[in-house]
């Protein structure tokens, strides 16, 4: 692995100077370039080496809410999308809804993200008493930094004198905000636990009786803290975004999908969980099964190595052929 010297950030997009230098050099020995979409940095850097390697991007999210430097990164992006050969989308739902992936359908794969469950580990009882202790049992459990696109406003809003705990896991830039309002509110039953250790969040999941993940905004593109919870056989909820959450959480099967933004719908799924015990259990060993039949970190890579290996099998007229076939509107 080669590292850059993070120089400044411009509109949350890293900018490295030393990079201008180190991809270039770095590009000639590569066999297959592969990007992550958004990062306009990376755009920037592909247009002035232009490697003569097949490429492939994984596209995470749409740009949304710098919407007005996206109009003068809007051709610069679709250019960029046009010359690499291979895009990679996280989720089927996300494909669907993305406007900027519908004009570059046709070298679009659907590879979802996949975690590898030996790297989590099981909760060991010294910890799960040390969870226990501090929480109890039976809590809605939120994983994840604490961003404006969280829903976790909504969240708050939905716990006002409900009969169970929440435990919020993380930090972020509207932390002291989130604080002062559940002061405001009088919420006895948030806890703020802030940054854990990976060795704690085990314990966490297991201790919950459902993961709860309030994003409201198609920011959030697709919930590795689902996943998580899927992974050890919590029942989820979300709320439907257009994204990838609605892949991983089916609504009725693994949990409980709601309006976004609404604080009543939250609070009633929530309620719903909590009321119903055998139900909630059903649902996370749904949510287990989906994780392993569609979400593990080997299932993911087995779909990257075939497209790897089909991108080493293009020739360079064969490449070319593709980017000329793409689109052009630069809307």
């Amino acid at each position: 692995m080669f590292r850059t010297k993070l120089n400044f950030e411009l509109a949350s997009c890293s900018v490295s100077l030393d990079a201008l230098r180190q991809f270039p050099r770095h590009a000639q020995w590569a066999d297959i370039i592969h990007y992550h979409f958004p990062w306009p940095y990376a755009d920037i850097l592909h247009a002035l080496t232009a490697p003569a390697k097949p490429t492939m991007m994984t596209y995470h999210s749409d740009i949304v809410r710098q919407r007005l430097l996206k109009i003068v990164y809007t051709p610069l992006m679709n250019r960029f999308l046009r010359s690499v050969d291979q895009i990679v989308c996280t989720s089927p739902n996300y494909l669907a809804t993305s406007d900027v992936l519908q004009k570059y359908r046709d070298k679009v794969e659907v590879v979802p993200i996949g975690l590898d469950e030996d790297s989590y580990g099981s909760p060991d009882r010294k910890t799960l008493d040390l969870v226990r202790s501090r929480y109890g049992e039976g809590y809605f459990l939120f994983v994840g930094v604490l961003r404006y696109y969280k829903g976790l406003h909504i969240l708050l809003d939905a716990a006002k004198d409900a009969p169970y705990r929440i435990v919020i896991v993380g930090a972020g830039p509207i932390e002291q905000e989130l604080k002062a309002q559940a002061r405001r509110l009088n919420l006895h039953n948030v806890s703020f636990a802030g940054h854990v250790p990976d060795s704690e969040k085990p314990a966490l999941f297991a201790l919950s009786r459902g993961v709860v993940f309030p994003s409201y905004l198609r920011s959030e593109a697709f919930g590795v803290t689902l996943l998580e919870g899927a992974m050890y056989g919590r029942p989820l909820i979300s709320a439907e975004v257009g994204s990838g959450t609605s892949h991983v959480n089916k609504h009725h099967e693994t949990g409980l999908i709601v309006e976004p933004g609404s604080a009543p719908a939250l609070r009633a799924a929530m309620d719903e969980l909590h009321d119903d015990q055998v139900r909630a259990e059903e649902m996370g060993r749904r949510a287990r099964a989906r994780y392993e039949r569609l979400f593990t970190g080997e299932i993911m890579g087995r779909n990257y190595a075939g497209l790897y290996e089909r991108l080493l099998t293009l020739t360079p007229s064969a490449r070319l052929d593709a980017v000329a076939l793409q689109p052009v509107d630069d809307d």
